[in-house]
């Protein structure tokens, strides 16, 4: 199997994207072509990076699909300050992306912020949509208590981490270190601060159920048992779109691809079937 291939792209607000694009067809040009099918596009959460996707992406690549992971603007190795955070702008990213490596169609696949993203995306763009995953997102609704939230959750990190192992034993996953630099004292966020709170700011006032109504691409929604959406929030999914696969992970928390990531592949392989079957 080829190696990734890392790099980035600069959006037209001159934010930098660092990206990264798995690709399991072999790169000899005599070599058999796999059969093609919809390479898959992984969004990541708020003050997450795209390393949390790694062991679904070993995965899915293992089943044959082409992957591309990126860290949303203000995140990861992305431009960390950029000029503006509204959801419309994370949409541009993701699309300037899918049209930068002519991936269209696409399968979004998407965990909280990233899955808030992917279904704008879809319900905006559908022409460059084949399918949709949202794990722990949904349409919402105004939460306007949620800036205060994530600041208070973000303060309460007990920085500088003396180590990646005390970091990950708070944090929860090993995972979310890579959301961490070096310094001479220890270990930080590498993000800014105000940066990942403003990134929330309209999904304090703004619910989207109009645009989840307009999405017609199959859709499969997955929740943690333990998961933080709201409790009527998958009912009224449903209601709106009969036709969206629901599955629950047992043992999973919010971040269902970091605590249960083999089940999260076979909700996913198992979607993936169907469709090609229907």
């Amino acid at each position: 199997m080829p190696p990734p291939t890392s790099a980035s792209l600069t959006t037209p607000d001159g934010t930098r994207l660092v990206y990264t694009d798995h690709d399991p067809r072999p790169r000899h040009p005599t070599a058999t072509p796999r059969p093609p099918t919809p390479p898959f596009v992984l969004l990541h959460g708020l003050a997450g990076h795209q390393g949390e996707w790694d062991t679904l992406t070993a995965r899915l690549l293992s089943d044959g699909h082409r992957v591309v992971t990126y860290d949303a603007r203000g995140h990861g190795a992305s431009t960390r300050t950029p000029p503006t955070t509204t959801r419309a702008a994370h949409v541009e990213d993701a699309v300037t992306l899918i049209e930068h490596l002519d991936l269209a169609p696409v399968t979004l696949l998407g965990q909280s912020l990233g899955g808030h993203t992917a279904m704008l995306l879809t319900a905006s763009h559908p022409h460059l949509v084949h399918s949709l995953i949202l794990v722990e997102a949904g349409p919402g609704g105004p939460a306007p208590d949620l800036p205060t939230r994530i600041a208070t959750w973000l303060d309460s990190w007990p920085t500088p981490f003396t180590s990646l192992r005390e970091a990950a034993a708070f944090l929860g996953h090993e995972a979310w270190t890579g959301t961490l630099e070096k310094r001479r004292d220890g270990w930080y966020p590498a993000f800014d601060r105000t940066t990942i709170i403003d990134t929330v700011a309209e999904l304090a006032t703004t619910a989207y159920w109009s645009e989840w109504s307009r999405i017609t691409r199959p859709t499969l929604l997955v929740q943690g048992e333990h998961g933080t959406m709201r409790p009527d929030e998958p009912a009224r999914m449903l209601a709106y779109r009969p036709d969206t696969k629901v599955v629950r992970i047992p043992e999973a928390s919010h971040d269902v691809h970091l605590d249960q990531p083999a089940r999260l592949h076979e909700a996913i392989r198992t979607f993936v079937l169907d469709l090609d079957l229907a």
